[in-house]
C-alpha cells in the first residue's frame, strides 16, 4: 500500500512548482487539485491552508485575474504560509486567520473551495458545510480531500483507528457525507474512495456544487 498522507501524494511537477518549505509541511491525505478543476480567472479558498501547499498550487492555476484565500486557525501556520507565497514569488493569495466552522469571508466570495484532510478535524462538520455553501456564489463548487469512513464502521471503530492516526476519528462516513452536503444545499456531491489510510478508513476526494440559483 502507498503513503496515506503527505506530499507523495502530489506529483513531481506539483512538487517543483512550490517552496521546499510548503511541500515538507503537507500533512494532507490527498491533493484536492485532482477533483478542483480550477480555471483561470476563478477566485478559491483554502479550508485549513497550513504551510500553503493547496493555496499555492491554486494561486498558479488561477492565474493573475484569478485569487486565493487560504485560512487557518494558527498564527505559525499563516506565518510559513505567507513566508512561502514570498518565496514562491505568489502575489495572487491571501492567508487569513479564522475557524472553518466561521469563516473571515463575506456571503458568495469565492467560486472554488478546496481542502485537504481538514473537515474530518472539525468537531461541528455541519458548521462547516453550512458556511462553505454561504461562501460559495451560486454554481460555486468543492473539490476536497479527506478521510471517509465505510458505511458499515461505527463511531467507535472510527475512533479506535483514531488511536492510530489522529485524523481518522473524527471522519464521517460516506452515506453521512453525502446526506451531509445535500442537507446544507449542496447538489450532485459525489465521494471517490483513492486509497486506504488504515482498515476501513480512505482518503477520498469529494465534490459537490451549489445550485445556480440558491
Amino acid at each position: 500500500m502507498g503513503p496515506a498522507f503527505g506530499a507523495s501524494l502530489y506529483s513531481a511537477a506539483e512538487h517543483h512548482e512550490l517552496p521546499v518549505a510548503a511541500v515538507a509541511a503537507s500533512l494532507g491525505c490527498g491533493n484536492p487539485m485532482l477533483v478542483a478543476e480550477l480555471r483561470e480567472g476563478e477566485s478559491v479558498l483554502d479550508l485549513g491552508s497550513g504551510g500553503g501547499i493547496d493555496a499555492l498550487l491554486a494561486a498558479r492555476r488561477v492565474g493573475h485575474r484569478g485569487f486565493v484565500y487560504g485560512v487557518d486557525m494558527t498564527d505559525e501556520m499563516l506565518e510559513l504560509a505567507t513566508a512561502n507565497a514570498g518565496t514562491a514569488g505568489v502575489q495572487n493569495v491571501e492567508f487569513l486567520k479564522g475557524i472553518i466552522e466561521d469563516l473571515p469571508l463575506p456571503d458568495a466570495a469565492v467560486d472554488v473551495i478546496i481542502s485537504n484532510c481538514v473537515i474530518n478535524l472539525s468537531t461541528d462538520k455541519a458548521a462547516v458545510l453550512a458556511e462553505m455553501y454561504r461562501v460559495l456564489r451560486p454554481g460555486g463548487r468543492l473539490g476536497i480531500s479527506d478521510v471517509v469512513a465505510d458505511d458499515d464502521l461505527t463511531p467507535a471503530e472510527r475512533a479506535e483507528r483514531g488511536s492510530f492516526v489522529e485524523c481518522l476519528a473524527g471522519a464521517l462516513s460516506r452515506r453521512e457525507y453525502l446526506d451531509g452536503l445535500n442537507d446544507s444545499g449542496f447538489v450532485d456531491a459525489e465521494v471517490t474512495f483513492t486509497h486506504e489510510a488504515a482498515d476501513g478508513m480512505h482518503g477520498a476526494l469529494i465534490r459537490a456544487s451549489k445550485p445556480q440559483e440558491d
